[in-house]
């Protein structure tokens, strides 16, 4: 099966547990193109969207395979882990 391009957008929020306080991944989002990814951004950057950030990023993916390839990020806003973390 042929590769397609995979575009995703994934907000985080802050969660407290405890004394504790960190980012949390919500679920990644999938959008038509690039242009909704960055839109979704935007959205947070203007306060519309309540999340503490956002990452917007494309792949290949060739799931009969189950091969992905590396994300190239499109675009990031607020608060979001390191790429190492996320």
């Amino acid at each position: 099966m042929a590769q397609t391009q995979r575009i995703v957008f994934v907000p985080y929020t802050w969660r407290t547990k405890g004394k504790a306080r960190y980012l949390e991944q919500g679920a990644a989002l999938p959008c038509r193109s690039e242009s909704d990814a960055l839109n979704k951004l935007e959205k947070i950057r203007a306060g519309v969207m309540t999340a503490a950030g956002g990452r917007a990023f494309k792949m290949l993916v060739d799931e009969a395979a189950g091969d992905y390839g590396d994300p190239e990020i499109l675009g990031e806003v607020g608060e979001v882990p390191s790429l190492q973390e996320a």
